[in-house]
């Protein structure tokens, strides 16, 4: 297995999932399955039209990734290139994000914060400049830090950029707990199993629980657990839908059709996947980044 699979899974993933972001209405995604694959579609208003979704990254083509995956790429590339430092991680992240940054598209509720809190705060803002908001953005961190051998100090550190929210954290270490097994040889399932009984509280309770629904029913399961932002939905569907899983490209294209926050749910779903499965060459090239 190689690290920097969990990287480029989280970031293909993302960009796979990017074109139906948001989109909860999971009989009109199988309509638009219906004209083709949904892997890498192009952000489309009239797909979401008259339907409960969120059409956000209408500034974004095919191929491209969203916030998330745009996050998940600051952090991995700065610790793959320079080695992580918090300092590292609050300018680059302004670099991208920031009101003169590359980035063009969506930003969600955390990333405003982050930034907000920069220009506000300047050379004196803290180190644990993320928010208290139990979405997933904080677990993107995870992959990149994961592929560049960073300390798990580091990794937490990189994460409270982003968020200081319990449940994410807890997240955050079970994603990069599984990635950790993954790597000493342990397989896909035991290691998922491990994670959720290591992680405490709800978002613990929850993953248990997907675990534990042997019938493969991702559809069903995403509407049991809910498809919104929050840990609490995200990890369970995730740990569902990697229990059951393949291979790298069958689990990326049942999280899309699952609906909702597809691409915040590639964070853990496609670091682990790619790092159990691999991620294939022609999915690797179809992904276009910014600022490169």
């Amino acid at each position: 297995m190689n690290r920097h699979d969990a990287f480029s899974g989280a970031l293909v993933a993302d960009a796979a999932s990017m074109g139906l972001h948001w989109l909860y209405d999971q009989e009109q995604i199988k309509l638009v399955e219906a004209t083709g694959s949904l892997l890498f579609r192009q952000p489309d208003a009239n797909v979401y039209e008259d339907k409960r979704g969120a059409f956000v990254h209408g500034d974004r083509r095919a191929g491209q990734l969203s916030h998330y995956g745009e996050s998940a790429r600051v952090a991995g590339s700065l610790a793959l290139d320079e080695g992580y430092s918090v300092v590292a991680h609050q300018k680059a992240f302004m670099n991208a994000f920031g009101p003169c940054g590359y980035f063009r598209g969506y930003a969600d509720r955390p990333t405003k914060y982050v930034i907000a809190r920069m220009l506000l705060d300047g050379d004196e803002v803290s180190a644990a400049s993320g928010m208290d908001d139990n979405q997933m953005p904080g677990v993107c961190v995870v992959p990149g830090l994961f592929a560049a051998e960073a300390s798990d100090t580091d990794t937490l550190a990189a994460v409270n950029v982003i968020t200081t929210n319990s449940d994410v954290m807890s997240s955050a270490k079970a994603v990069h707990s599984v990635l950790m097994q993954l790597s000493n040889g342990i397989n896909l399932k035991e290691a998922l199993s491990n994670a959720a009984d290591n992680t405490d509280g709800e978002v613990g309770e929850l993953m248990r629980e997907a675990l534990s629904i042997d019938t493969y029913t991702p559809l069903e399961t995403a509407q049991h657990f809910g498809l919104a932002c929050y840990a609490k939905h995200s990890m369970p569907l995730s740990w569902h839908l990697l229990n059951h899983a393949a291979d790298f490209e069958s689990a990326v294209l049942d999280n899309i059709r699952c609906g909702g926050d597809c691409c915040g749910r590639a964070m853990a779903l496609g670091s682990i996947a790619g790092m159990a499965f691999g991620v294939p060459d022609w999915m690797r090239k179809k992904v276009s980044y910014d600022n490169v």
